[in-house]
């Protein structure tokens, strides 16, 4: 898969995210950031979560995917920032526009973006 965005996998690291990570939402999403460790070299992971209060596997693989989206076009991945981007029910109704919006309010906001 060309370009693709390197993402979090391991589950203690997601824990970490979950527990430690900023946070920041709106409507359309929740934005977590934690600064990466040193030993990772500051490179930028993304991770994507939809889950099962959202609906049936084929709405919250389409919601990962508007979110992957989204992040691409926001500048993902960021480097020195692990961020999470996790789907909420106006993630599938907005258009790209306000979710492009709402991701950049919500990075600026966390200090990831300028």
């Amino acid at each position: 898969m060309a370009g693709a965005m390197p993402t979090i996998t391991s589950a203690r690291e997601i824990d970490t995210l979950f527990k430690s990570g900023r946070r920041a939402a709106n409507q359309a999403l929740l934005v977590m950031v934690l600064e990466t460790p040193e030993a990772r070299a500051r490179q930028g992971r993304v991770l994507f979560v939809a889950g099962k209060r959202l609906g049936g596997a084929v709405t919250r693989n389409r919601a990962k995917r508007v979110l992957r989206e989204a992040a691409r076009r926001a500048g993902g991945p960021w480097p020195g920032f692990d961020v999470a981007l996790v789907a909420r029910e106006g993630t599938i109704t907005a258009g790209p526009a306000v979710l492009d919006a709402a991701v950049g309010e919500a990075l600026t906001r966390l200090g990831v973006s300028p």
